[in-house]
Protein backbone atom coordinates (compact mmCIF):
# COMPACT_ATOMS: atom_id res chain seq x y z
CA UNK A 1 0.00 0.00 0.00
CA UNK A 2 1.05 3.40 -0.53
CA UNK A 3 0.09 6.55 1.05
CA UNK A 4 -2.07 8.14 -1.86
CA UNK A 5 -4.19 4.69 -1.45
CA UNK A 6 -4.74 5.59 2.58
CA UNK A 7 -5.22 9.44 0.97
CA UNK A 8 -8.31 8.12 -1.19
CA UNK A 9 -9.13 5.87 1.32
CA UNK A 10 -9.94 8.59 3.80
CA UNK A 11 -11.45 10.96 1.08
CA UNK A 12 -14.36 8.40 0.90
CA UNK A 13 -14.78 7.26 4.19
CA UNK A 14 -15.02 10.99 4.98
CA UNK A 15 -17.36 12.24 1.84
CA UNK A 16 -19.42 9.14 2.12
CA UNK A 17 -19.09 8.65 -1.67
CA UNK A 18 -16.65 8.13 -4.45
CA UNK A 19 -17.43 10.77 -6.69
CA UNK A 20 -17.23 13.57 -3.91
CA UNK A 21 -14.30 11.79 -3.25
CA UNK A 22 -12.94 12.27 -6.43
CA UNK A 23 -13.33 15.99 -6.54
CA UNK A 24 -11.21 16.60 -3.54
CA UNK A 25 -8.64 14.77 -4.47
CA UNK A 26 -8.66 16.16 -7.68
CA UNK A 27 -8.13 12.92 -9.95
CA UNK A 28 -11.36 11.04 -11.67
CA UNK A 29 -14.22 9.00 -10.03
CA UNK A 30 -12.58 5.43 -11.57
CA UNK A 31 -9.11 6.08 -10.43
CA UNK A 32 -10.35 6.76 -7.28
CA UNK A 33 -12.22 3.27 -7.17
CA UNK A 34 -9.02 1.04 -9.09
CA UNK A 35 -6.92 2.80 -5.66
CA UNK A 36 -9.36 1.17 -3.03
CA UNK A 37 -10.09 -1.90 -4.79
CA UNK A 38 -5.86 -2.18 -4.84
CA UNK A 39 -6.29 -1.74 -0.96
CA UNK A 40 -8.95 -4.04 -0.11
CA UNK A 41 -7.37 -6.65 -2.20
CA UNK A 42 -3.77 -6.06 -0.38
CA UNK A 43 -5.41 -6.26 3.17
CA UNK A 44 -7.49 -8.85 2.52
CA UNK A 45 -11.23 -7.24 3.30
CA UNK A 46 -13.73 -5.13 1.62
CA UNK A 47 -13.34 -1.19 3.26
CA UNK A 48 -16.98 -0.15 1.92
CA UNK A 49 -20.18 -1.42 1.24
CA UNK A 50 -20.72 0.14 -2.27
CA UNK A 51 -24.94 0.99 -2.74
CA UNK A 52 -25.83 3.61 -5.35
CA UNK A 53 -23.64 6.62 -5.07
CA UNK A 54 -23.05 6.05 -1.36
CA UNK A 55 -20.28 4.26 0.53
CA UNK A 56 -20.50 3.07 3.95
CA UNK A 57 -17.55 1.64 5.90
CA UNK A 58 -17.63 -1.87 7.14
CA UNK A 59 -16.07 -2.51 10.13
CA UNK A 60 -12.75 -3.52 8.72
CA UNK A 61 -12.98 -0.29 7.11
CA UNK A 62 -13.80 1.80 10.26
CA UNK A 63 -10.35 0.08 11.75
CA UNK A 64 -8.54 0.96 9.11
CA UNK A 65 -9.65 4.47 9.15
CA UNK A 66 -8.24 5.23 12.39
CA UNK A 67 -4.51 3.91 11.65
CA UNK A 68 -5.04 5.66 7.90
CA UNK A 69 -5.20 8.99 9.31
CA UNK A 70 -2.87 8.00 11.79
CA UNK A 71 -0.04 7.14 9.40
CA UNK A 72 -1.10 10.74 7.09
CA UNK A 73 -0.68 12.50 10.25
CA UNK A 74 2.14 11.40 10.92
CA UNK A 75 3.28 11.86 7.37
CA UNK A 76 2.39 15.47 7.98
CA UNK A 77 4.62 15.76 10.83
CA UNK A 78 7.31 14.75 9.13
CA UNK A 79 7.24 17.07 6.68
CA UNK A 80 6.74 19.73 8.37
CA UNK A 81 10.00 18.78 10.77
CA UNK A 82 11.84 18.90 7.24
CA UNK A 83 10.32 21.88 6.50
CA UNK A 84 11.56 23.04 9.52
CA UNK A 85 15.37 21.65 8.93
CA UNK A 86 15.41 22.92 5.90
CA UNK A 87 13.63 26.60 6.66
CA UNK A 88 17.16 26.88 9.49
CA UNK A 89 19.60 25.36 6.60
CA UNK A 90 18.60 27.77 3.98
CA UNK A 91 15.92 29.93 5.39
CA UNK A 92 15.73 33.90 5.66
CA UNK A 93 15.45 36.47 8.90
CA UNK A 94 14.49 39.65 8.76
CA UNK A 95 15.44 41.94 11.94
CA UNK A 96 14.83 45.19 13.16
CA UNK A 97 16.40 47.35 15.76
CA UNK A 98 16.01 50.81 17.11
CA UNK A 99 18.36 53.68 15.18
CA UNK A 100 21.91 53.62 16.88
CA UNK A 101 21.08 50.24 18.82
CA UNK A 102 23.71 49.15 20.93
CA UNK A 103 22.81 46.65 22.77
CA UNK A 104 24.96 44.24 23.50
CA UNK A 105 22.73 40.77 24.29
CA UNK A 106 21.31 41.55 20.89
CA UNK A 107 24.46 41.43 19.26
CA UNK A 108 25.32 38.23 21.03
CA UNK A 109 22.38 36.97 20.38
CA UNK A 110 22.85 37.56 16.82
CA UNK A 111 26.48 35.88 16.94
CA UNK A 112 25.09 32.81 18.23
CA UNK A 113 22.58 32.30 16.05
CA UNK A 114 24.56 32.64 13.12
CA UNK A 115 26.70 30.18 14.58
CA UNK A 116 25.07 27.62 15.35
CA UNK A 117 22.88 28.14 11.71
CA UNK A 118 25.57 29.59 9.11
CA UNK A 119 22.95 29.03 5.96
CA UNK A 120 20.41 31.10 7.27
CA UNK A 121 20.14 34.59 5.58
CA UNK A 122 20.19 38.14 7.97
CA UNK A 123 18.60 41.20 7.24
CA UNK A 124 19.51 43.79 9.75
CA UNK A 125 17.01 46.98 9.38
CA UNK A 126 17.42 50.18 11.76
CA UNK A 127 14.15 52.73 12.10
CA UNK A 128 12.42 54.19 14.70
CA UNK A 129 10.58 52.26 17.14
CA UNK A 130 6.72 52.79 15.57
CA UNK A 131 8.36 51.84 12.32
CA UNK A 132 9.78 48.82 13.33
CA UNK A 133 6.27 47.82 15.24
CA UNK A 134 3.78 48.59 11.94
CA UNK A 135 6.60 46.60 9.94
CA UNK A 136 6.43 43.26 12.05
CA UNK A 137 2.65 43.59 11.56
CA UNK A 138 3.01 44.03 8.36
CA UNK A 139 5.39 40.88 7.93
CA UNK A 140 7.92 42.96 6.45
CA UNK A 141 9.86 42.10 9.60
CA UNK A 142 9.85 38.43 11.16
CA UNK A 143 10.93 40.34 14.66
CA UNK A 144 12.18 43.39 15.97
CA UNK A 145 13.68 44.90 19.19
CA UNK A 146 12.10 48.25 19.75
CA UNK A 147 11.10 50.91 22.40
CA UNK A 148 7.70 51.32 23.82
CA UNK A 149 6.03 53.22 25.88
CA UNK A 150 3.92 52.10 28.57
CA UNK A 151 2.07 48.31 28.18
CA UNK A 152 3.64 46.28 25.40
CA UNK A 153 1.21 45.34 22.51
CA UNK A 154 -0.62 42.11 22.64
CA UNK A 155 -0.44 42.10 18.73
CA UNK A 156 2.22 41.38 17.88
CA UNK A 157 3.53 39.40 20.68
CA UNK A 158 6.64 41.23 22.35
CA UNK A 159 8.99 40.37 25.31
CA UNK A 160 9.62 43.30 27.49
CA UNK A 161 12.90 43.02 28.00
CA UNK A 162 13.51 46.19 30.10
CA UNK A 163 11.40 48.67 31.75
CA UNK A 164 13.10 52.21 32.44
CA UNK A 165 12.40 55.53 34.06
CA UNK A 166 12.80 58.47 32.39
CA UNK A 167 15.78 60.72 33.42
CA UNK A 168 17.31 64.57 32.46
CA UNK A 169 20.78 64.21 31.94
CA UNK A 170 22.11 68.37 32.38
CA UNK A 171 25.76 69.49 32.09
CA UNK A 172 27.33 70.19 35.59
CA UNK A 173 27.52 73.87 36.62
CA UNK A 174 24.00 73.82 34.11
CA UNK A 175 21.48 76.49 35.03
CA UNK A 176 19.10 72.79 35.78
CA UNK A 177 22.07 71.55 38.05
CA UNK A 178 22.14 74.58 39.94
CA UNK A 179 18.46 75.06 40.61
CA UNK A 180 18.58 71.42 41.19
CA UNK A 181 20.97 72.16 44.72
CA UNK A 182 18.99 75.31 45.51
CA UNK A 183 17.20 74.37 49.66
CA UNK A 184 14.25 75.88 47.73
CA UNK A 185 13.98 73.27 44.90
CA UNK A 186 13.45 69.64 45.23
CA UNK A 187 15.69 67.30 43.73
CA UNK A 188 13.48 66.07 41.25
CA UNK A 189 12.24 67.92 37.90
CA UNK A 190 8.51 67.45 36.85
CA UNK A 191 7.22 67.69 33.27
CA UNK A 192 6.26 71.22 33.95
CA UNK A 193 10.09 72.18 35.19
CA UNK A 194 11.56 70.96 32.16
CA UNK A 195 10.05 73.21 30.28
CA UNK A 196 11.93 76.14 31.51
CA UNK A 197 14.71 74.24 29.63
CA UNK A 198 15.78 73.75 25.86
CA UNK A 199 14.95 69.94 25.92
CA UNK A 200 16.90 67.47 23.72
CA UNK A 201 15.44 64.24 22.92
CA UNK A 202 15.10 61.22 20.61
CA UNK A 203 12.82 61.78 17.43
CA UNK A 204 8.81 61.21 17.57
CA UNK A 205 8.45 57.17 16.86
CA UNK A 206 11.13 56.47 19.78
CA UNK A 207 9.49 54.52 23.00
CA UNK A 208 11.66 57.42 25.01
CA UNK A 209 9.81 60.54 23.36
CA UNK A 210 6.38 58.71 23.12
CA UNK A 211 6.83 58.47 27.17
CA UNK A 212 7.62 62.02 27.14
CA UNK A 213 4.65 63.79 25.16
CA UNK A 214 2.45 61.29 26.41
CA UNK A 215 3.39 62.35 29.80
CA UNK A 216 3.46 65.82 28.96
CA UNK A 217 0.27 66.03 27.80
CA UNK A 218 -1.22 64.65 30.85
CA UNK A 219 0.46 66.89 33.07
CA UNK A 220 0.36 70.33 31.24
CA UNK A 221 -2.22 69.28 28.20
CA UNK A 222 -0.02 69.84 25.27
CA UNK A 223 3.64 68.02 24.59
CA UNK A 224 6.48 69.56 25.84
CA UNK A 225 8.48 71.41 23.27
CA UNK A 226 11.65 69.67 22.14
CA UNK A 227 14.79 72.15 21.17
CA UNK A 228 16.97 68.89 19.58
CA UNK A 229 16.31 66.05 18.35
CA UNK A 230 18.87 63.30 17.71
CA UNK A 231 18.35 59.94 16.72
CA UNK A 232 21.30 58.36 18.58
CA UNK A 233 21.19 58.82 22.60
CA UNK A 234 24.49 59.19 22.32
CA UNK A 235 24.77 62.53 20.24
CA UNK A 236 21.01 63.13 22.30
CA UNK A 237 23.82 63.38 25.55
CA UNK A 238 26.59 64.56 23.73
CA UNK A 239 24.67 67.53 23.36
CA UNK A 240 23.60 68.27 26.93
CA UNK A 241 27.14 67.48 28.01
CA UNK A 242 28.08 70.80 25.51
CA UNK A 243 25.66 73.10 27.38
CA UNK A 244 22.72 72.75 24.30
CA UNK A 245 19.98 71.77 26.45
CA UNK A 246 18.79 69.19 28.73
CA UNK A 247 18.94 65.45 27.66
CA UNK A 248 16.03 62.93 28.00
CA UNK A 249 16.91 59.73 28.22
CA UNK A 250 16.26 56.46 30.45
CA UNK A 251 18.27 55.33 33.26
CA UNK A 252 20.44 52.86 31.75
CA UNK A 253 21.47 55.33 28.88
CA UNK A 254 22.10 57.99 32.31
CA UNK A 255 24.44 55.63 33.86
CA UNK A 256 26.42 55.10 31.00
CA UNK A 257 27.27 58.73 31.00
CA UNK A 258 28.21 59.34 34.33
CA UNK A 259 29.75 62.55 33.61
CA UNK A 260 26.27 63.78 33.76
CA UNK A 261 24.19 64.82 35.96
CA UNK A 262 21.07 63.04 36.20
CA UNK A 263 17.96 64.48 37.24
CA UNK A 264 15.20 62.43 38.32
CA UNK A 265 11.77 63.51 36.45
CA UNK A 266 8.67 63.25 39.02
CA UNK A 267 5.05 62.50 38.13
CA UNK A 268 6.02 60.23 35.09
CA UNK A 269 3.72 56.90 35.44
CA UNK A 270 4.57 55.55 32.15
CA UNK A 271 7.84 53.25 31.70
CA UNK A 272 10.05 53.66 28.61
CA UNK A 273 10.17 49.74 27.78
CA UNK A 274 12.21 47.74 25.22
CA UNK A 275 11.36 44.88 24.12
CA UNK A 276 11.32 42.44 21.44
CA UNK A 277 8.00 42.15 18.77
CA UNK A 278 7.33 39.39 17.01
CA UNK A 279 4.42 38.52 14.67
CA UNK A 280 4.30 34.65 13.67
CA UNK A 281 6.76 32.17 15.69
CA UNK A 282 5.90 29.02 13.19
CA UNK A 283 8.93 30.42 11.34
CA UNK A 284 11.50 27.69 12.38
CA UNK A 285 14.48 30.60 11.90
CA UNK A 286 12.45 33.04 14.15
CA UNK A 287 11.67 30.26 16.68
CA UNK A 288 15.66 29.18 17.02
CA UNK A 289 16.59 32.98 16.81
CA UNK A 290 13.75 33.80 20.05
CA UNK A 291 15.43 31.03 22.06
CA UNK A 292 18.66 32.64 21.87
CA UNK A 293 17.39 35.76 22.54
CA UNK A 294 16.19 34.33 25.91
CA UNK A 295 19.50 33.13 26.46
CA UNK A 296 21.04 36.51 26.04
CA UNK A 297 18.87 38.69 27.94
CA UNK A 298 18.53 36.50 30.54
Amino acid sequence: MDLRQLEYFVAVAETGSFTRAAERVHITQSGVSAQIKALEHELGAELFVRSGRTARLTEAGAVALRHARAALGSTLDLRDAIDDVKGLVRGRLTIGMVTGCEITPLFDALAAFHREHPGVELDLAEANSDQLVTAVRTGALDVALAGLAGEPPEHPAARVIASERLVALTAPGSRLARDRGHPAKPDGVTIAGLTSYPIVCLPRGTGIRDVLDRAGTAEIGLRPEVALVATSPDTVAGLARRGLGVAILSESMAEANPDLVAVPIEGVALAALLALVWQDRRNPALAAFLRHCEKAFG
